[in-house]
């Protein structure tokens, strides 16, 4: 199955720590594909330090649990800060890694919604999915790529 990923960095220097997880992905995954990187402001937060994100599609066996487990250790091992401050909400960080989709449909767990929930919200999500995999479809509302992209959700 093909999975697409968002790799985001708001913190030090952001294009090495996007090198750094692409190489750890790279080593686990296997050989992918790359979007252009997309620059955004923070998302569900406030803070002054702008993210660079890029959209990474690997293409794995695993069951989606088990790619999210490992994309988990791979953001811990680069970057043990906690993506969420004590009260729940969004933090600064050095790396994120997010399962945007995959080309198999819906997935959904207690840890995982494939789509990703806030997708249609974010254009830094959208723009790279869209250069990765233009003719994907959303499984949930059957809008293209290109539909969510020229009218993205509030």
């Amino acid at each position: 199955m093909k999975y697409y990923l968002n790799l985001g960095s708001n913190l030090g220097n952001r294009l090495l720590h996007l090198t750094r997880a692409m190489k750890a992905i790279g080593e686990e995954f296997g050989p992918y594909a790359t979007s252009h990187k997309v620059e955004s402001d923070p998302w569900g937060f406030d803070s002054t330090n702008r993210f660079v994100n890029i959209g990474l599609a690997i293409t794995s066996d695993l069951e989606p649990e088990e790619v999210l487990a490992r994309l988990q250790e791979i953001e811990k091992r680069l970057s043990p800060r906690s993506h969420r401050r004590w009260d729940g909400s969004y933090n600064d960080r050095e790396i994120d890694i997010d399962i945007m989709a995959t080309d198999g449909g819906a997935y959904h767990s207690e840890n995982l919604d494939i789509p990703h929930r806030h997708l249609a919200k974010r254009e830094f999500f959208l723009k790279p999915l869209a250069e990765l995999a233009p003719e994907w479809t959303d499984p949930a509302t059957g809008k293209t790529i290109t539909e969510l992209l020229e009218s993205p959700e509030s």
